[in-house]
């Protein structure tokens, strides 16, 4: 067998299909996450600790003496733990909710009610009323 065949029976497989739609799901999922937790959940924190801007913390490596990170930035490198603070947030709120969705998913299959006696084939059937009546 030749490894573009190989190849071609490998990725024609339905595992890896179905890898491919989850790990292009999880990128848009990713980024619905992170505009949650950029847009609405870290502004409402920076406003509870009294209007900070965690993306724009960070600590100058090379001397600048910006306040905001952008600019910062061009100057030189920097420590920019803000942002590794919001990121860290969006992977607790990605984990949770994952979390959630397997639960949910778990919930689903054991809920599912077990399947209803299939009828017996007419025959058996047929048999079984010849067999009650030669009782009789």
């Amino acid at each position: 067998m030749s490894f573009v065949s190989e190849f071609k029976e490998f990725a024609l497989k339905g595992n890896v299909m179905d890898l491919a739609v989850g790990v292009i799901i999880g990128g848009a999922f990713g980024k619905i996450v992170a505009s949650l937790t950029d847009d609405i959940i870290m502004p409402i924190v920076g406003m509870i600790f009294g209007g900070l801007d965690f993306n724009n913390y960070f600590i100058p490596l090379a001397g600048q003496a910006e306040t905001v990170l952008a600019e910062a930035k061009k100057q030189g490198a920097v420590l920019a733990y803000g942002s590794f603070i919001t990121i860290a947030i969006n992977f607790i709120i990605l984990v949770f909710i994952i979390v959630l969705m397997i639960k949910q998913m778990n919930r689903m299959k054991r809920e599912a009610p077990p399947a209803p006696p299939a009828a017996p084939p007419e025959d058996v059937v047929l048999l079984r009323e010849i067999r009650d009546a030669l009782k009789k």
